[in-house]
């Protein structure tokens, strides 16, 4: 055979190869677009999103080593307890 032309067994083989990837690549997007696999991923994403913005919540509460961070948690409670004493007034208020 000259150089550059292909047996039959040699064309049967790609083909076959080829067929192998084509069925490997089919199952992979049905895997990727399945409700179930989408939904999963949903969750996941979810999950990691809350987890990030719970720790970062976290880290304007928190020193890097620990400790609370008592000027931050201050002034978050006298704004809770500001806005209590705002609302208890303005209902005192509308009562009248």
């Amino acid at each position: 055979m000259a150089d550059g032309t292909r047996s039959k067994e040699q064309i049967q083989a790609e083909v076959a190869a080829a067929r192998a990837r084509l069925a490997s690549n089919v199952e992979g997007l049905i895997l990727q677009v399945h409700p179930k696999a989408i939904a999963a991923r949903s969750i996941q994403d979810a999950k990691t999103f809350v987890a990030g913005e719970i720790g970062a919540a976290k880290a304007q509460f928190v020193e890097p080593d620990g400790t609370p961070r008592v000027t931050k948690i201050a002034a978050v409670a006298v704004a809770v307890v500001g806005s209590i004493a705002f609302l208890a007034v303005v209902r005192s208020l509308t009562r009248r």
